[in-house]
């Protein structure tokens, strides 16, 4: 099962939702191909530690029972809808970033590091993921 819109994620793409200072909160995915609303990612605070899962698709090619079949640890055969795919952002001192976390692609299972930056205002969110 490939999901082309989340290897977004890893190209750097921006997400919409509502004008804040923070990553939390449900977000658009936005896909680097075409533009278009690819799913929807909550993400959550956690005593100060980010994460986010997967709430929903707009993915025709996606079933609703879609299982993250590639991925190598822990998410391996989860249901796409729930799944966490941002793991451990924490806030940097000083900075509006967040960092020190991850993010799987589930189009290949790979695991990359993550950097997460609101911009615009906090109405988009630049996701950053890297080697």
């Amino acid at each position: 099962m490939r999901l082309t819109a989340l290897a977004a994620v890893l190209a750097g793409f921006s997400l919409s939702a509502m004008a804040q200072n923070t990553p939390v909160g449900l977000w658009k995915t936005i896909s680097d191909k075409d533009g278009s609303v690819t799913s929807e990612v909550r993400v959550v605070d956690n005593a100060g530690v980010l994460s986010g899962r997967i709430e929903r698709t707009f993915r025709t090619d996606v079933k609703a029972d879609a299982k993250c079949d590639l991925c190598k640890d822990d998410r391996k055969d989860q249901p796409i809808i729930g799944l966490e795919i941002i793991r451990g952002l924490g806030k940097a001192p000083g900075q509006e970033v967040w960092e020190g976390g991850t993010v799987v692609d589930p189009d290949n299972g790979t695991v990359y590091k993550l950097k997460m930056t609101p911009i615009d205002g906090g109405k988009k969110l630049e996701v950053r993921g890297f080697v």
